[in-house]
């Protein structure tokens, strides 16, 4: 297992995911805000059918001049966000690992676990 998905619960009780690097437990994507569980999982559903289409992927450099990328949906919707990068060279990188990732990784929810 390279990769999972873990769905947990924000501190506001959304529900979100992220997608972690299991040999660094590094987040490599992360979700937006679903207020019920079944979007968040088709939210991955939609991560693992789009990371691999480059057209996908939105590379994008903030204010403070560290790169990003967002995977959008089909629909043009987004479905997760990266962590900052330093460079773009490095947020090519990133993308490279979710797509490389993404397909095949496992799901953990966390949230049967809480209460």
């Amino acid at each position: 297992m390279a990769a999972k998905f873990e769905i947990y619960k924000s501190s506001e009780g959304q529900f979100r995911f992220h997608l972690k690097v299991t040999n660094n437990g590094e987040i490599i994507l992360a979700s937006e805000a679903y207020t019920q569980k079944v979007n968040c999982k088709k939210g991955i559903e939609s991560v693992k059918k789009n990371a691999p289409e480059d057209t996908r992927y939105a590379r994008k450099e903030n204010k403070a001049g560290k790169w990003y990328f967002v995977l959008k949906a089909g629909n043009h919707e987004v479905i997760g966000t990266s962590q900052a990068y330093s460079s773009e060279a490095a947020c090519k990188k990133g993308i490279e690992s979710v797509k490389r990732h993404a397909p095949d990784a496992e799901l953990v929810d966390t949230t049967t676990t809480q209460n």
